[in-house]
């Protein structure tokens, strides 16, 4: 088949096969592309939007964008049931197969390196929101009688966010501290916009962790017991993912 190559992950040779009905970016199953001892998990894919300036127009297109993330990550899950996948960005693409095997040659290091540290480890996401308190929305503000009653009613307000916003902050640098001594790595992401995300609330943590797969059940239970503890906070735990936050800069 012909067309561009599409580049989701490199990884070690493995033996266990990806599902049969495994299909990657545009449709094309993906396939094993071994250089020495890497493999370049790539699919076929047609230049008509995948050539530079097509590509560059899809990425702003955000239901393009969605369909291709969603069989980008589809790979990237699959691999990461057989092996310890080293992502690449999304939109990753070569000419031909030379040109990812070239990558490859002149990254080899990096790769093996990277690979070696994230042997057997898997990306856990925690992210905390901070909910308005239920009983500030469940009474209705009374009316002010007069121009000092608003004001203490202002002054009320302000200080009553004031706190909920450092009990807020207390709780999810107290969180990130005790997630943080048991992965073996963190990283801080910014907060999600709510617009993008469409969750409620204020994302006061935003966070990542490397954890050994073997161990995952024991920080999901770490998770768990910090649900409900503090009134007003949600936590949200995904995963376990390949480990993007920790990968670097692969392409």
């Amino acid at each position: 088949m012909t067309g561009l190559r599409y580049v989701y992950a490199v990884c070690r040779p493995f033996g266990t096969p990806l599902q049969s009905q495994l299909t990657g970016v545009a449709g094309d199953p993906p396939r094993a592309l071994a250089h020495h001892g890497l493999v370049a998990v790539v699919s076929h894919v047609p230049e008509r939007d995948f050539a530079e300036e097509p590509l560059r127009r899809h990425l702003e297109d955000l239901d393009w964008l969605t369909e291709t993330a969603r069989a980008h990550q589809g790979v990237i899950d699959a691999l990461t049931t057989v092996t310890t996948p080293l992502p690449l960005r999304l939109g990753t693409v070569f000419h031909d197969d030379s040109g990812v095997r070239t990558m490859m040659e002149a990254r080899e290091e990096d790769f093996l390196r990277t690979l070696d540290r994230l042997e057997g480890r898997v990306e856990w996401g925690v992210k905390v929101y901070a909910e308005s308190e239920p009983q500030e929305s469940a009474r209705p503000a009374q009316k002010p009688a007069s121009g000092r009653d608003y004001l203490r009613q202002r002054r009320t307000q302000t200080r009553s966010h004031e706190e909920m916003w450092q009990k807020a902050e207390a709780f999810s640098t107290r969180l990130h501290e005790e997630l943080s001594a048991f992965a073996e790595d963190s990283r801080m992401h910014p907060p999600q916009n709510p617009a993008l995300s469409k969750a409620t609330g204020r994302n006061v943590l935003n966070a990542a962790y490397l954890v050994p797969r073997a161990h995952s059940e024991e920080f999901v239970e770490l998770v768990d017991r910090t649900k409900g503890e503090v009134p007003g906070m949600r936590i949200e735990l995904t995963g376990p993912w390949a480990a993007y936050s920790f990968a670097g800069e692969t392409a």
